[in-house]
């Protein structure tokens, strides 16, 4: 009797189609792993107009500094200018054409920062700005450069690799400026603009840049403080915390 229910119980009909189902369970889920991993990851068209206009500014940065440093002053006014209509025209041209890529929104604010730290390096080594406005300026930017490594990391697209990482035309995270950081942007470009005209001015403008001076580092600071509590500063496109 005993050998006959366990003979019956190992025939049931009802028994094969779950031991089926178990044994299958396991190649279901790598044939969904090898489609997953077939699909195709999304890339963007970074040869803009936008993007680069951008990249020059990226270049003239460097261009600027040697002039500020080695007084061609004029030099400097004039790449610090065609710096200024870039930045302006780029993205001018990104909404007029819908020309807007990830990597533009990247890339602008980075260009913005490089020439706000190569002027701020050499109007400081040439004594035309206070050291504790440039450290607050550059301590500043040096923050903000961190955690954008970090979300760029973390939202970048599987597999995480070095090449990857520097591979702007996979979007992963979107930086979007507060509406202080856009002001601050300006007021900084102006008083480096002024600074930098300053030899070349015959005119006393001393009390104009120091007032000035003192605007900059509040909305610096202020700046500063609306990427930390801002919750729309940053957009991760994908969700790619859960892969890591």
């Amino acid at each position: 009797m005993l050998r006959l229910n366990l003979n019956s119980s190992i025939a049931h009909p009802k028994a094969a189609p779950l031991l089926t189902k178990q044994e299958h369970a396991p190649k279901s889920g790598q044939v969904i792993r090898k489609v997953l991993a077939s699909l195709p990851t999304t890339h963007e068209n970074i040869y803009t107009i936008p993007n680069l206009l951008t990249f020059s500014r990226l270049i003239a940065a460097p261009f600027i500094g040697y002039c500020i440093v080695h007084d061609y002053h004029a030099w400097a006014l004039g790449l610090f200018a065609y710096a200024g209509v870039s930045d302006l025209l780029d993205g001018w041209i990104a909404r007029r054409w819908n020309l807007k890529t990830v990597v533009g929104s990247v890339v602008d604010p980075m260009a913005d920062k490089i020439l706000m730290t190569v002027l701020t390096v050499a109007l400081a080594a040439k004594g035309a700005l206070p050291v504790w406005l440039a450290a607050i300026i550059l301590g500043r930017d040096v923050g903000l450069g961190i955690a954008a490594i970090y979300y760029r990391w973390i939202s970048l697209p599987p597999p995480k690799t070095f090449m990857r990482y520097w591979d702007f035309s996979l979007p992963s995270a979107e930086v979007r400026p507060t509406t202080i950081s856009k002001y601050n942007t300006f007021l900084q470009l102006a008083l480096m603009g002024v600074t930098t005209m300053a030899p070349l001015v015959p005119a006393d403008i001393g009390t104009s840049l120091t007032v000035l001076q003192y605007i900059v580092a509040t909305t610096t600071v202020w700046s500063g403080a609306s990427y930390v509590f801002s919750k729309d500063a940053v957009k991760i496109l994908s969700d790619n915390k859960s892969k890591k």
